[in-house]
């Protein structure tokens, strides 16, 4: 068994941060010709052909998958490092139903000292499980963010997801932080 795990979210000034899993049994895919074939990171798709992927991946009776969504005042207490790794734990233990479960990890993630891991940079654009993985966790977040426009109508979260763009930066400045803010995570003015 195999663990593919990103995230999403650890640059924004609003939101919290997901970290998804997708669990698949080797013997059972070949990414070249099953359902991963031709899955890309999702920060090189479209909005769009990420919600098509989303569905295909979620609905494919043979992937698990599973999220853990670590909200702000947790990141503002442990730091977003620490709520990166908290959240990878968190998904790994929801996937991990077998004692040989390897996880693939993106970038700076790992697990604790004792599970089967390897941590792959870049590996959301290399390893088509990590792929699904990033998928999941992005358009996981964009839901959140769509849903917290809602109630947080004045910040534009529908436009840019939370992210430090200049309409984020100046609606902060206009109306100040609300409570889905990261306090920890410092507002530059342009």
């Amino acid at each position: 068994m195999c663990i593919g795990i990103d995230e999403a979210g650890r640059g924004p000034l609003a939101g919290p941060l997901v970290v998804a899993g997708v669990k698949i049994e080797s013997r059972i895919m070949n990414y070249e010709s099953g359902v991963l074939k031709g899955i890309k990171d999702s920060k090189q798709l479209s909005a769009k052909q990420r919600e098509a992927w989303f569905v295909r991946l979620t609905s494919y009776p043979k992937i698990k998958w599973a999220t853990a969504v670590v909200c702000p005042r947790v990141i503002d207490r442990i730091n977003i490092y620490s709520s990166a790794q908290y959240g990878a734990r968190r998904v790994y233990q929801k996937l991990a139903t077998a004692q040989n479960c390897h996880a693939m990890l993106d970038g700076s993630l790992h697990l604790p000292a004792h599970i089967s891991q390897e941590t792959i940079i870049k590996g959301d654009e290399l390893i088509p499980l990590i792929s699904a993985a990033s998928i999941i966790a992005k358009v996981t977040r964009d839901r959140i963010m769509f849903r917290l426009h809602k109630r947080y109508p004045v910040y534009g979260f529908n436009l840019h997801k939370g992210y430090g763009t200049r309409l984020h930066r100046e609606m902060i400045g206009k109306f100040g932080r609300c409570e889905v803010h990261r306090k920890s995570f410092r507002v530059v003015a342009q």
